[in-house]
């Protein structure tokens, strides 16, 4: 299948095996805290988790991220994904459809609807590549190749950088971005892929016609972190190490779009890996908690303690909101009890 397919295995590779979370920084949530409600004043086993995003019901407010695709190690992931989060109720996003667009043999690796009738599938695309010759066309073709509900165009600037093969070439895009998102007939929002979305970019997508703001903040997976490892030049993975602090912090980029754009549909993920913090990133003004890499590693080990994962994730998140009294997510949404810590 070529370099994209051992680029794509590489990358899971790499994410497994390496130490590639950004060092000296947090997502944030660590300096929110919620407090005890010893009189909650409900049943435990009446706290309910659906919600709503973009007018879709989903039974959870949860989200496995948009991560691989393109290679049959990345096919494989993605139908156990896909399974689990049918079985759960949680959304799903999949990696850069660009590869199944040029390739026609590796579009099998993103289709995975035909696992999951039945949740909300969010397709994906390098937003850099409406530069390069991908236009409204392609970015449909994206999404029906995976049957998804909607298209993420993903911001990567930094990690291009140090991609051997990186695509540099960002001038101009956030009118081809406006173009595809008023253009395409399902909803189209923009993610980063861990070093955030601020509020003030945040406010300029959603003007452009963004439906949803993925912040894909730092503190989990670093993108440089993860291209240092793959760079033969030493300059550049010289360079990749000094920005394993970059980033703006998940927690910060929620309440920042929040602020700017009060009427956003936000995604919450960066970082993620309990069911309190998905609590926190629900609390501080996300529609959903979105999960990378913290479902990678049991994705790729077995179906068992992926379910185990999802089910722990989601105990976490009922137990939260039973300390707190919130029967409901739009409760937890609307709490008074998340506090910055001192």
């Amino acid at each position: 299948m070529g370099a994209t397919s051992e680029r794509k295995t590489e990358h899971i590779r790499l994410c497994l095996e390496e130490q590639v979370n950004g060092t000296g920084i947090t997502t944030g949530l660590e300096k929110y805290a919620f407090r005890h409600k010893a009189l909650p004043e409900l049943n435990f086993h009446d706290i309910r988790l659906d919600a709503e995003f973009l007018n879709i019901t989903v039974r959870t407010p949860l989200l496995i991220s948009s991560m691989t695709g393109g290679s049959e190690l990345a096919g494989t992931i993605n139908e156990r994904l896909a399974e689990a989060a049918e079985r759960r109720g949680w959304a799903m996003g999949v990696g850069s459809g660009r590869a199944a667009v040029e390739k026609q043999e590796l579009a099998s690796t993103f289709a995975v609807r035909r696992y999951a009738p039945t949740i909300p599938i969010i397709a994906n695309v390098g937003a850099v590549q409406l530069n390069y010759g991908f236009g409204v066309e392609e970015c449909m073709r994206v999404a029906e190749i995976a049957g998804a509900n909607m298209l993420v165009l993903h911001l990567n600037s930094l990690q291009e950088v140090f991609q051997p093969e990186g695509d540099t070439a960002f001038a101009g895009l956030l009118s081809r971005i406006e173009a595809v998102c008023r253009a395409l007939p399902i909803p189209v929002g923009v993610k980063e892929v861990g070093w955030g979305i601020d509020g003030e970019t945040a406010l300029r997508l959603h003007e452009a016609g963004a439906a949803f703001i993925d912040v894909a903040g730092s503190g989990g997976t670093s993108w440089s972190q993860v291209e240092k490892f793959r760079n033969k030049d030493h300059i550049r993975r010289a360079v990749a190490e000094a920005f394993a602090d970059w980033g703006n912090p998940t927690a910060e980029c929620i309440v920042d779009v929040r602020d700017n754009v009060p009427g956003a549909a936000i995604i919450g993920s960066g970082g993620l890996n309990t069911g309190v913090d998905a609590a926190k990133a629900l609390a501080l003004g996300a529609n959903l908690a979105g999960f990378g890499r913290a479902v990678l590693e049991p994705a790729v080990n077995s179906e068992r303690r992926l379910d185990e994962l999802l089910e722990r994730v989601e105990l976490e998140l009922r137990t939260v909101m039973f300390g707190i009294g919130a029967a409901n997510i739009d409760e937890l949404r609307s709490t008074s009890r998340l506090v910055r810590r001192s």
